[in-house]
């Protein structure tokens, strides 16, 4: 009995030394309420798209007339136009709980393993945005978080499934990189409504395939603290 205490011990003296984990679990629901609302307001913009690509464009041509002149906006076009807008606010609240909830893993993770995370603290941001690293590095980071919260456990294939159709979302001419104008976003959905929906379905699925990888790596976390802790 004595011999199971004293081998017991550097374990429990190590879990208790580590630093104290941060459960992810709200920030986890928080992370995925808003993705699941960004898809759909991202589905909400392609279904406007859908519906002006079915008007057709008035006979009055495009909104933008070219010479900085503009006519008036139809009302389905004005809806776009909001529609666009609280779109955009809601992948602003999106992108913050998804990055506070990737902070929180990578820290917990780091606490799991003992060693420091392959990626430095500022490409939790800077990855996203800085031009050909933001290719890698972001799924880097969070296929790091995995591989230290669960090493026995392989990669889970949505997360490959994400990142290909963020890319896809982000790289096409329309995406999230080349900010259009409104204004000709409307002017494509009368004359290649397709341009702009191909896009709009990677996003929608790249938002949705983003919510499996917030649960995936936060139960990995939670069954190894789990299984440490019996």
């Amino acid at each position: 009995m004595g011999e199971l205490v004293r081998k017991d011990a550097p374990v429990n003296e190590e879990i208790a030394q580590r630093p104290a984990l941060r459960p992810a679990r709200s920030t986890a629901l928080l992370a995925t309420a808003l993705l699941l609302l960004a898809g759909a307001a991202w589905l909400a913009r392609a279904v406007w798209e859908i519906r002006l690509a079915a008007a057709g464009e008035p006979a009055s041509g495009p909104p933008d007339q070219g010479d900085g002149n503009h006519r008036p906006l139809t009302s389905l076009e004005d809806a776009y136009h909001i529609v666009g807008a609280v779109g955009d606010v809601i992948v602003v609240f999106c992108a913050a709980a998804f990055l506070a909830w990737l902070w929180q893993v990578r820290d917990n993770a780091r606490a799991l393993s003992g060693r420091p995370p392959k990626y430095r603290g500022f490409w939790v941001y800077l990855g996203w945005i800085v031009p050909v690293a933001n290719l890698w590095v972001p799924r880097g980071v969070v296929a790091d978080v995995h591989r230290t919260s669960a090493p026995d456990k392989r990669l889970p294939f949505v997360l490959n499934v994400w990142w290909a159709l963020w890319l896809i979302g982000m790289l096409s001419g329309v995406g999230l990189l080349y900010r259009e104008s409104r204004d000709g976003l409307i002017e494509r959905a009368y004359t290649d409504v397709w341009q702009l929906l191909l896009p709009d379905a990677a996003v929608v699925g790249a938002a949705v395939a983003a919510v499996f990888v917030v649960r995936a790596v936060t139960a990995a976390q939670s069954e190894r603290t789990a299984a440490e802790q019996v």
